[in-house]
């Protein structure tokens, strides 16, 4: 029942605020500071709202407002974003409220624990609410250190990339290279290997005659010396040369 009551009570700071336009024009410029007042107030109201239900348990109502208002849902995502920067809401520290032809807008300056934020809070003629966002206050120093953090990593990236482009135009030199190798390869005529097998067999065959032509030869003294008219008789069994010293 909380939670409804609770997102009712949003709405209606929302949309309530449109009676104070008609009464501006019946009652003339001395509603002026009354309307500055009541701005404040309304301004205020739709902020505690949206503070509670960003951070209570009312997912499923946020969800349900964001979808069907698209100023809700960018308000929720504003503060969603710079609520870890604030820290826990402490108390609104300063308020005001400028009015013009076009609406009027309401500046929360809202304290954190961590950082402090200007809530700023937009209505337009109709006394609706248009626009509503948040903006982190930073201390000089902070400022300083995000910017030249941005810009290390601006230049580190540049940097890196320009390292990447140069390692790759260096490349392009092996291309050339690399393509003459494999045409080359690929030119070359294979030549064919000359078979080992048949040099050897020709190598045994030719000390076979060799011996035989030996053997002939010592047959022939043989029966020479001993007055033999043919070699038939002989058979030379084995070869032995004989060390000369």
């Amino acid at each position: 029942m909380k939670r409804w009551l609770l997102v009712l009570g949003m709405i209606t700071c929302i949309l309530g605020v449109s009676a104070c336009g008609s009464k501006q024009e019946e009652v003339g410029p001395a509603w002026t500071d009354m309307i500055e007042e009541e701005a404040i107030y309304y301004g205020e109201q739709v902020f505690q709202n949206l503070r509670e239900i960003c951070s209570g348990n009312y997912e499923n109502e946020k969800a349900q407002i964001a979808k069907a208002d698209a100023v809700s849902a960018s308000a929720f995502s504003s503060w969603d974003s710079a609520q870890e920067d604030i820290g826990e809401f402490v108390e609104i520290s300063e308020e005001n409220a400028q009015i013009n032809d076009d609406g009027f807008v309401v500046n929360l300056k809202v304290k954190g624990t961590i950082h402090d934020a200007n809530i700023e809070i937009i209505f337009d003629d109709e006394m609706m609410l248009t626009s509503m966002s948040t903006n982190v206050i930073y201390s000089f120093g902070e400022l300083m250190a995000k910017a030249a953090m941005n810009t290390l990593l601006g230049m580190g990236t540049v940097f890196v990339v320009l390292i990447l482009i140069s390692l790759i135009i260096s490349c392009f030199t092996f291309i050339p290279k690399i393509q003459a190798s494999f045409t080359k390869k690929s030119q070359q005529p294979q030549q064919p290997v000359a078979a080992p097998a048949p040099a050897a067999v020709a190598a045994v065959e030719e000390e076979e005659t060799d011996d035989l032509e030996l053997v002939a030869v010592i047959a022939a003294a043989i029966a020479a010396s001993q007055g033999a008219a043919s070699t038939d008789g002989f058979v030379v069994r084995s070869i032995r040369k004989r060390r000369t010293f």
